[in-house]
């Protein structure tokens, strides 16, 4: 199973990239049946099927914007996805779950997906990447 998470080494979220990172103990741990350049293809995949999503008040996909805190892979390909929202309120956070399914399960080789929808930590902008910001006018 591989997993990538928003940390720094200490284990802390990683501030400032928005971006989901390689979790501390490398990138993949030692368990894992699936060969690194499958998990490799198949997180580099997810992550292109992650951009297609756009929230529709923000011109920036949610990837971009920081709203993917993790990405799991287990070895019979099957995907979790840890997700936030930019507000508990939002209007599609009931849809946005789905969309993330759908996008994740279009991916080759993915078995299913399952989506995780969590506010913690809270979103904030400094989760955004350069991409993001420069999308939205915000540097």
């Amino acid at each position: 199973m591989t997993e990538l998470e928003a940390q720094d080494a200490q284990g802390a979220p990683a501030e400032a990239t928005g971006k989901p990172d390689v979790a501390p103990t490398g990138t993949a741990e030692p368990a894992s049946a699936l060969p690194a350049e499958e998990l490799e293809r198949l997180t580099s995949d997810i992550v292109a099927a992650l951009k297609t999503v756009y929230d529709p008040e923000i011109p920036a996909d949610i990837y971009e914007l920081g709203l993917i805190y993790k990405i799991d892979i287990s070895d019979a390909r099957e995907v979790t996805v840890d997700m936030t929202l930019t507000a508990p309120g939002c209007p599609v956070a009931g849809e946005m779950p789905q969309w993330v399914e759908d996008a994740v399960n279009s991916v080759p080789g993915i078995s299913g997906t399952k989506v995780n929808l969590t506010f913690d930590p809270p979103w904030d902008q400094s989760r955004m990447s350069d991409e993001a910001r420069l999308a939205l006018n915000m540097f």
